[in-house]
């Protein structure tokens, strides 16, 4: 049976490496588990066109025809993150050009630079043949553009014609070389440039090169992969409109596979052009190596099934991907079983993969697809779980499939609500990029500093999104801005409009001390956030891991030391700041009592016009974020759904509340005053 539904679920499918003869059995087999739509093609570059000028289509018409023939949608990749062979070794100058000035090789993928202008040639001549050939096919439903952009290291390329677009790029910025070295500050170390070409890419200096040098080229990298998906979107959409349906059916979607919390390009400028984001969910690999950077590094991490991930991590990247378009997402990848590229590559019991797809459905995702159909017996791959196993007998991700036919419908109605937040974290991708370059403080991780306050609104049963600074902030009543690092007065005033209507903004350590060039800023810190949050810093601190500050508060459980790093808070006197609030009106929520900041202020809040700034002094860990966020949203009239024991999630969408417990025990949650027991890795549905 085929299952037509809001939700919909699919697979990752290579037919280029099966017999013809097996494609119809899978077709089969597929639309009898329930799956709806197919991905195809993404890496198949050199079956399409074995030989430059040379396009062989008959085996992708009767893979797609296949599919069609048991009423299966197409989503069709195109190939580019994987030039062939004849490509690289007749225009050997598409690889890339690593960190240390190395070309990188043939033989695996993503072995290409996006400003080559024979990769682009050859890009636009693949995109579009394919365009002419399925842009009006009625199975193919949408187009996948590439393949995660940046993985493996490849978001930046370092080559000379990366170093020559890159001085078109700095022209186009800056107009004059006295803009740039102001911009830069090149006084320092002699740095200053007389000549255009004087410029390279930031690499193999003898010490650390100029940060805002080197924040700039990062800026460029991203927007270089930006303008390469443009090409291809441009390519598409005019082949789309051309073949536009005449039956009312839907034109064929343009989107590209995400990766989470993939620090190296800017996904929101990423996913404007795009009609909606994907990304790939692998959650026990996440859990094991993503989490590195998100969690600090002794801190204890909470106590969860070996197989289930660790539902911080990934509803952080569920989030997240929303967050981009503030939009339900497809989840273009999920595991189905154990994978390859990780550190134990863990197994996978039955029960698991049902709860990470009901993960993604109450996160936002109106389609989940399963990576892949069956395990591959080729390469890299080969220890890479699929919903088949190498043989292609039924895996357990088959039989999980299988196993929620009796859930689709209470899926599908969940689906046709909205996540709706009331609270939104700043996400920066050039704030990310500034502190990567100068953390100061040895594990300062931006997101991980993020991930501290999205861990904690989780805990208190806050569903939250994850966005831009620039996405329009009407839907919510908090904004969280834990480190806006360089800073921005459009910004600034934004959030000030954002308070000044009823808002609440918390801004924290670090915010405001940068100018957008990566320059100190000259002001007093917190430099253009000192007007909405009315206060200045007399000193910051950054802290050894024994040594920390106490505070007095009457904020119930917030308790000290503050610790990590911390800055002393002192009011910010001006005529300008007294004519606007009619007086200092600025409290002081918390005080440190020990330490260089002692009777300072740690944590203050500033009425702006019907609403508050806060500002946070220290870096918090879980528990004191919790505190603090449980003040603010008792502030700010939010209910809290419960205080959630580690390991169970709690994520509302439209009138239900979905219950996941990612533990091996089972755990018990009050809500609305009732106790809620879930079994370990299991789910719960109230409405």
């Amino acid at each position: 049976m085929l299952f037509l539904s809001s939700m919909k679920f699919g697979v990752c499918y290579y037919p280029e490496h099966w017999p013809q003869e097996r494609w119809a059995v899978d077709a089969r087999m597929m639309r009898s588990v329930g799956l709806s739509i197919v991905r195809v093609g993404e890496f198949a570059w050199a079956k399409m066109e074995p030989a430059e000028g040379n396009f062989t289509w008959d085996w992708l018409d009767q893979a797609i025809a296949s599919l069609a023939n048991e009423k299966l949608q197409v989503v069709l990749g195109t190939p580019t993150a994987t030039p062939p062979a004849w490509l690289c070794r007749a225009y050997p100058e598409i690889l890339p050009v690593d960190a240390e000035g190395r070309r990188r090789n043939f033989g695996s993928r993503r072995h290409c630079c996006p400003n080559s202008p024979a990769y682009r040639r050859h890009t636009e001549r693949i995109v579009t043949v394919m365009a002419e050939r399925y842009a009006g096919h009625p199975a193919v439903i949408g187009w996948q553009i590439d393949n995660e952009f940046g993985c493996h290291d490849t978001a930046r390329c370092y080559c000379d014609v990366c170093a020559a677009a890159f001085r078109n790029w700095i022209k186009a910025k800056y107009k004059t070389l006295e803009a740039l070295n102001d911009a830069w500050g090149t006084v320092f170390w002699s740095q200053t440039y007389t000549h255009w070409n004087e410029i390279d890419p930031p690499i193999l200096t003898v010490t650390a090169p100029n940060p805002s040098h080197v924040l700039d080229y990062y800026r460029f990298s991203s927007d270089s992969w930006l303008e390469y998906q443009q090409i291809q979107i441009d390519l598409l959409r005019s082949a789309i409109a051309q073949n536009q349906p005449a039956d009312n059916r839907q034109a064929q979607f343009i989107t590209t596979n995400f990766m989470g919390n993939f620090p190296d390009l800017d996904y929101h400028a990423l996913a404007r052009p795009l009609d909606f984001v994907t990304w790939d969910s692998y959650p026990t690999g996440y859990a094991e190596v993503a989490a590195q950077s998100l969690y600090q590094p002794k801190e204890s991490r909470p106590a969860l099934a070996y197989d289930a991930g660790d539902p911080y991590v990934t509803g952080f990247c569920h989030d997240l991907t929303r967050g981009l378009k503030q939009a339900p997402f497809w989840v273009m990848e999920q595991q189905c079983g154990n994978i390859n590229w990780s550190i134990y590559n863990t197994g996978v019991r039955p029960g698991t993969v049902r709860l990470w797809t009901w993960h993604a459905l109450a996160s936002g995702s109106d389609a989940v697809v399963y990576f892949r159909w069956r395990a591959s017996l080729y390469a890299q791959e080969q220890f890479h779980s699929g919903l088949l196993n190498h043989d292609g007998s039924p895996n357990l991700g088959y039989r999980e499939v299988a196993g929620m036919h009796a859930e689709r419908e209470l899926m599908a109605q969940i689906s046709t609500h909205p996540v709706k937040a009331q609270v939104a974290l700043l996400l920066d991708y050039h704030d990310l990029w500034a502190l990567q370059l100068q953390p100061h403080r040895r594990d300062f991780g931006y997101l991980r500093h993020l991930f501290v306050f999205y861990r904690a609104l989780k805990h208190l049963g806050v569903t939250v999104d994850i966005i831009s600074p620039e996405a329009d902030l009407t839907a919510y009543q908090i904004v969280l801005a834990p480190t806006v690092f360089l800073g921005d007065e459009q910004l600034a005033n934004r959030l000030a409009r954002f308070a000044s209507g009823g808002g609440t903004v918390l801004l924290g350590v670090r915010s405001g001390f940068k100018t957008h060039s990566n320059l100190v800023t000259d002001q007093p810190l917190p430099g253009v956030f000192g007007q909405i949050t009315g206060i200045t810093l007399s000193g910051w601190q950054a802290l050894p891991p024994d040594i920390g500050f106490e505070i007095e508060t009457d904020i119930p459980n917030l308790n000290g030391p503050a610790a990590f790093w911390a800055e002393g808070l002192l009011p910010a006197h001006s005529a300008e700041r007294e004519a606007e609030t009619g007086g200092n009106d600025l409290k002081t929520l918390a005080l440190y009592t020990s330490g260089p900041f002692a009777s300072q202020a740690a944590l203050t809040e500033n009425p702006v016009g019907e609403g508050r700034a806060y500002y946070l002094g220290w870096y918090p860990n879980i528990e004191q974020a919790g505190a603090i966020l449980a003040h603010l949203l008792d502030q700010a009239g939010i209910p809290k759904l419960a205080d959630l024991p580690s390991g169970l999630i709690a994520t509302s969408r439209g009138p239900y509340t979905v219950l996941l417990n990612f533990s091996e025990e089972q755990l018990t949650a009050t809500i609305k005053g009732q106790p809620v027991r879930v079994g370990p890795r299991d789910i719960r549905v109230l409405e």
